[in-house]
């Protein structure tokens, strides 16, 4: 679904019914969805299904590049906290801690308005909020990992810390990896929603799904579609990220095969 709204993102717009920031006639303002609007349009009588595609851009590419920067340094934290130990571990936890003190929307509202508003600026914010949970789920992982027969096995025979973590530790987090991906991607993408909702996020006149939940939010006794649409393509693509992250889980995670 993921690949599917991307693809279709970035390859429609050449075909699209209307040009998403295209200001049609007075007499088109607040259409109802038909068959010359299919989704319907907004106050400027904006072809609502052209900006809904346009707008998947944003919340992909600050999804997918937020997640991959923000779990995948996660992960490598959390190894090296996790195996090392001792004033390492205890000096990286204490730092977790001071992030985890504040909400995440919150961190991300102070984040994003000390740095302005922009898809790359809320991408650094959504990084620093992700962060704290990865390395505490992956670090939890570790601890019991390092722990084990093969693990110990291989720091009696005098392999290095590094090859232990690459060859021993971070294959056996690979399904957490995964999983914490899939969750976490569909969470930025609500983020990003969310604070483009509350008027912090890109600019306004590019097209995303959070600031068309907001002008549907204020025309929504006139036309319930301004809300409704966006509301639904975010809510089916994160859903369907949760299930194909839970799907990739079950046949990568040979703990989980032959159930």
């Amino acid at each position: 679904m993921t690949i599917l709204a991307a693809v279709v993102s970035y390859a429609v717009p050449g075909v699209l019914p209307h040009t998403p920031l295209d200001v049609r006639a007075h007499d088109e303002k607040y259409l109802p969805p038909s068959p010359s609007a299919w989704l319907g349009s907004d106050h400027l009588g904006r072809d609502e299904f052209s900006r809904i595609i346009v707008g998947s851009q944003i919340s992909i590419y600050v999804g997918l590049l937020s997640v991959g920067i923000g779990v995948t340094l996660g992960t490598v934290i959390g190894i090296i906290s996790a195996y090392l130990g001792g004033v390492v571990d205890l000096a990286i936890q204490r730092i977790v801690d001071a992030m985890m003190a504040f909400p995440p929307i919150i961190l991300a509202l102070a984040l994003v308005a000390a740095v302005g508003g922009s898809a790359n600026n809320i991408i650094v914010a959504l990084v620093v909020i992700l962060l704290p949970g990865t390395i505490r789920v992956i670090r939890s992982q570790v601890l019991s990992i390092k722990e084990l027969d093969y693990t110990l096995a291989a720091t009696a025979i005098g392999a290095g810390s590094a090859r232990i973590m690459l060859r021993h530790i971070l294959p056996n987090v690979i399904a957490s990896y995964i999983v914490l991906g899939t969750i976490t991607l569909g969470f930025a993408i609500i983020i990003e929603a969310s604070l483009s909702f509350l008027g912090v996020g890109v600019p306004p006149d590019i097209p995303t799904w959070g600031t068309m939940l907001t002008q549907g939010a204020r025309d929504i006794r006139i036309a319930w579609w301004l809300a409704a649409f966006p509301g639904i393509a975010i809510t089916v693509v994160v859903f369907a990220i949760n299930f194909f992250g839970d799907a990739l889980r079950d046949v990568l995670d040979p703990r989980l095969r032959g159930r």
